[in-house]
């Protein structure tokens, strides 16, 4: 049987950034005093930038967490749809400055050119990861796992070892770049799985997903059927 799928609402959406920043806090500081290190995952897009302010100010020993991203898009770190530059703006400042933030953009033509450098870089964090968040798009897309994506199979098996994979471009609306992705075996090798969405419609997304199905047509799955870390989800309208 799968973990239970915990559930916590917020009234607003400052509200839930709050919440989550405490709880995922909580995670990064009992990985300080159990283990004396710490790895967060997070994800990009507009989602997850008040939880990421909230985090930058929470209290910790940023010195021995290190952050790393469960996708990115191939775009210069300068790139205003760049997931790093969202992660250094919003959350790499203040406090958490100090971090380790291990990017999975290289200046390279393909993430396919650089495939086994970054499978080098993630071998060597401190992994499991104390916590890792993640999004959910529209179309119940996490990280960079598409439905029905020619590399999705790789992506969601549990035989595939390897963490993280070449994306190509995918379908409208999202980004029209080609990505890094993060693997079903990274994303669930953590202490802590948190879904992390905002508004009706994608809790209504979330509701089916919770339903038995394909994880092709909706990747997000892949976080709620699986026995390998507790997941909680936070939502707020």
């Amino acid at each position: 049987m799968p973990h239970l799928t915990q559930f916590h609402h917020a009234s607003s959406r400052s509200e839930l950034a709050q919440a989550l920043a405490l709880f995922v806090g909580a995670r990064l500081q009992t990985g300080l005093t159990q283990r004396g290190q710490a790895l967060l995952v997070v994800s990009g897009g507009s989602t997850p930038v008040p939880f990421l302010e909230a985090l930058a100010q929470i209290e910790l020993d940023w010195s021995r967490i290190t952050v790393t991203l469960a996708d990115e898009r191939w775009l210069a770190p300068d790139h205003v749809d760049s997931n790093e530059r969202l992660v250094r703006t919003h959350l790499l400042h203040g406090l958490a400055q100090a971090a380790q933030f291990v990017p999975l953009y290289r200046d390279a033509l393909s993430p396919e050119s650089v495939h086994k450098q970054l499978e080098s870089d993630l071998a060597g964090l401190p992994w499991p990861a104390d916590a890792v968040v993640l999004g959910m798009g529209g179309d119940g897309h996490t990280a960079s796992l598409f439905p029905h994506a020619p590399e999705l199979s790789r992506g969601l098996s549990p035989s595939h070892t390897d963490r993280c994979i070449a994306v190509g471009i995918p379908a409208p609306p999202n980004v029209p770049v080609a990505r890094i992705s993060l693997t079903r075996h990274a994303l669930l090798d953590t202490r802590a799985l948190i879904i992390h969405i905002t508004g009706g419609d994608k809790w209504a997304l979330l509701q089916q997903a919770l339903l038995a199905g394909s994880e092709a047509d909706l990747p997000i799955r892949l976080a709620l059927h699986q026995q390998l870390a507790p997941c909680d989800v936070f939502h707020a309208d």
